[in-house]
């Protein structure tokens, strides 16, 4: 199956690599879902993307995360523990990227779905937000 294109709002399953282990010179991190957020020069080949990662931990103090609802979890095909949208921290990657990977169980198959508009658009809006307050941080692979 081919790679879908890349579409702000579509879930995908990335090898996303935090923040604080970027400082610490770490080069990969650890597949999860995430969402693209952002596509940018959309005439360039490869094209660059925003990425924010899909995590089960709850936000701790200086993140900022929008909780998941179950029923758009379990749409997506997301396992039954709650999960947040970090919006104060994204990765800048180009598009395709090493980082992508199959979801587990579906072979040959990188995203889980999009987000509902709503949801989206709120993910979306702190983040833009955040990034504005220059309190969004970024790991650019």
């Amino acid at each position: 199956m081919p790679l879908p294109r890349p579409e702000p709002g579509l879930v995908i399953r990335y090898d996303y690599l935090w923040t604080d282990d970027a400082g610490s010179a770490r080069a990969s991190g650890k597949e999860r879902p995430a969402c693209l957020v952002a596509t940018l020069d959309d005439e360039a080949d490869p094209q660059l993307v925003v990425i924010l990662p899909i995590t089960h931990s709850r936000p701790r103090a200086g993140t900022v995360g929008i909780e998941i609802p179950q029923a758009v979890a379990e749409k997506l095909g997301l396992d039954e523990a709650r999960s947040w949208i970090i919006v104060s921290e994204a990765n800048v990657d180009f598009w395709p990227n090493a980082g992508l990977a199959p979801i587990p169980g579906k072979r040959s198959t990188y995203a889980y779905g999009f987000l509902p508009p709503t949801l989206f658009e709120n993910a979306k809006g702190r983040f833009t937000a955040l990034l504005t307050e220059r309190r969004a941080k970024f790991v650019r692979r």
